[in-house]
C-alpha cells in the first residue's frame, strides 16, 4: 500500500505531566484533527480531577473521544480500546480529519501501532484469566514464572515473578494464540507502520522539572477537590480491587478515607507513586525508535512563547514525517 493511501495518524506520548494534552490540542486546532484519549483511567465517568481530564468547556470545539465511556464499576481492557480506537481512526480519516492519539498508557498506544490481536471469545478469556490468577495466588507467581521461562525465556527475563499483570498477560497470549509474547512484540517492531501513515511525537524533560510538575499537579488536584471526588465514588460501594479504584490518587485517598493514614501521608504517597509511574512510562516509550522526541527544557527561552515554539517545531516534524513515510 502506498503511504499516501494509508490512514494518517499522529500519536503524542510521554510521561504524565509532560504537557501531552496541551500540545495535542494545539496540533488538533492547526491540523483540523480530533483527539483519541489513550488513558486507561480517563475512560471512567466521575473520575475527572484525579485523571487530569480535560473539561468540556476547555475543548474549544475540538472533538475528544474515549472519555467518560464507562462507569467505574465496569471493566475496560486494552482489547476494548484497540477495537474502539481503530473504528474511530477509520471514521475520522473518512471525514477528512486527522486522528491524534494522546496519552500515557503504553499498552494502549502499542495496541494501535503494533499488530496485537485479541480473541473475540470474551467468556473464554475471563475463564482463562481467572485460572491464571488462581495459579498466581498459590505462590505469588513463582511457578507461573517458571512455566513462562520455559515457554518464552526472553519475556520471562523482563518480567518479575511477582508482577501479576504482566506475567498473566504473557501466559494469556501464549494460551490463546500459541505465540510467545516476545515474538509478537518483535513482529510489532518490524511491521509497525504497515497499516498507518504514522508520526509519533514524544515529550520529555529533565527529571527534576518533571517531578516538580508532578508535585504541583497533585497539590492542585487536592485543592480542586480530589478528596470529595473519591468520596462520591465510594458512596457507590466500589470495591478497592476495581481497576478504577486502583488509579493513581484514587487508591491513596480511598485508603485515607478508610482511616489507614492521614491526608498528608496520602498526598505524599500520590506524589511518590506518580513519580515512579512517570519513570516507568519513560522507560516504556524510550524503547520505541519511531518516536520523535522533543525536550521541553529546550523551549524555555527565545522570541516565541514556549508552547507556541514547541507546537511550531512539532508541526514541521509531522508534515515532514507524513511526506517521507
Amino acid at each position: 500500500m502506498n503511504h499516501d493511501d494509508k490512514p494518517k495518524i499522529i500519536a503524542v506520548v510521554g510521561p504524565t505531566a509532560s504537557g501531552k494534552s496541551l500540545l495535542a490540542d494545539a496540533l488538533a486546532a492547526e491540523l483540523d484533527g480530533e483527539l483519541i484519549s489513550a488513558d486507561s483511567m480517563q475512560v471512567y465517568e466521575g473520575m475527572d480531577i484525579g485523571t487530569a481530564k480535560i473539561l468540556p468547556h476547555e475543548m474549544e470545539g475540538i472533538p475528544h473521544h474515549l472519555l467518560d465511556i464507562r462507569e467505574p464499576h465496569q471493566s475496560y481492557s486494552v482489547a476494548d480500546f484497540q477495537a474502539e480506537a481503530k473504528s474511530l481512526i477509520a471514521d475520522i480519516n473518512k471525514r477528512g480529519k486527522i486522528p491524534i492519539i494522546v496519552g500515557g498508557t503504553g499498552l494502549y498506544i502499542s495496541s494501535i501501532i503494533n499488530p496485537y490481536f485479541f480473541s473475540e471469545n470474551s467468556a473464554q478469556n475471563w475463564l482463562l484469566r481467572d485460572e491464571l490468577k488462581e495459579q498466581f495466588a498459590i505462590d505469588q507467581g513463582e511457578s507461573l514464572w517458571a512455566e513462562l521461562a520455559k515457554i518464552d525465556p526472553v519475556a520471562a527475563a523482563k518480567i518479575h515473578p511477582h508482577d501479576s499483570r504482566r506475567l498473566i498477560r504473557a501466559m494469556e497470549v501464549y494460551a490463546q494464540s500459541g505465540e510467545r509474547i516476545s515474538d509478537i512484540r518483535e513482529m510489532g517492531r518490524e511491521k509497525a507502520g504497515d497499516t498507518y501513515n504514522l508520526v509519533m511525537i514524544g515529550l520529555t524533560m529533565s527529571r527534576e522539572k518533571l517531578y516538580r510538575r508532578i508535585e504541583e499537579r497533585v497539590d492542585k488536584m487536592i485543592e480542586d477537590g480530589l478528596v470529595d471526588e473519591v468520596k462520591a465514588l465510594l458512596t457507590h460501594a466500589l470495591p478497592p480491587s476495581l481497576t478504577a479504584m486502583q488509579g493513581l490518587g484514587y487508591r491513596q485517598i480511598a485508603a485515607h478515607l478508610r482511616g489507614e493514614y492521614p491526608i498528608k501521608t496520602a498526598i505524599e504517597l500520590i506524589k511518590r507513586d506518580t513519580r515512579r509511574f512517570a519513570k516507568r512510562q519513560h522507560t516504556w516509550f524510550k524503547r520505541d525508535e519511531k518516536i520523535n522526541w522533543f525536550n521541553i527544557d529546550n523551549y524555555q527561552n527565545g522570541p516565541y512563547p514556549a508552547q507556541e515554539k514547541l507546537a511550531r517545531d512539532v508541526l514541521q516534524c509531522i508534515r515532514r514525517g507524513f511526506e517521507e513515510e
